[in-house]
């Protein structure tokens, strides 16, 4: 289901608290360093994908999402938008439960196949955000 509303924003905050952070940068002064920064803080398990890494924030960093051995709830993606679909695919694949797609990044085609699947979607939001306004 496409998630556009408080509630199942804060239903997926409050429950998928294992995420895998597609396109995660070492580089402190990076979006998705001070994102997972912020909800490693608050309880949240983050996993790196970056194939570039081996470790971020001292997490072991995979090459990609099929390369995790736990269970992820959600797939947060800092990518292009047409990076989208094949990370989409593997979110499926592994059997994560919500593909969250950050400010700015939206592929309607790839928000519908993760749905479609039974994940849950965001697109376009930051979880960091999105935690601030509504659970914190």
């Amino acid at each position: 289901m496409i998630v556009t509303d408080d509630p199942g924003l804060t239903r997926i905050l409050e429950t998928h608290r294992v995420i895998a952070m597609v396109g995660l940068s070492a580089r402190e002064d990076r979006p998705s360093n001070i994102v997972a920064r912020y909800l490693m803080a608050r309880g949240y398990t983050v996993i790196p994908v970056n194939p570039a890494a081996s470790d971020i924030l001292g997490q072991r960093c995979y090459a990609s999402l099929q390369d995790i051995p736990v269970k992820v709830d959600m797939v947060d993606v800092f990518r292009k938008a047409e990076d989208v679909p094949p990370i989409a695919a593997a979110a499926i694949a592994i059997g994560a439960k919500s593909l969250w797609l950050q400010l700015g990044i939206i592929n309607p085609a790839a928000a519908e196949t993760a749905s479609a699947a039974g994940l849950d979607v965001v697109m376009d939001r930051c979880p960091k955000i999105e935690y601030a306004r509504l659970v914190s």
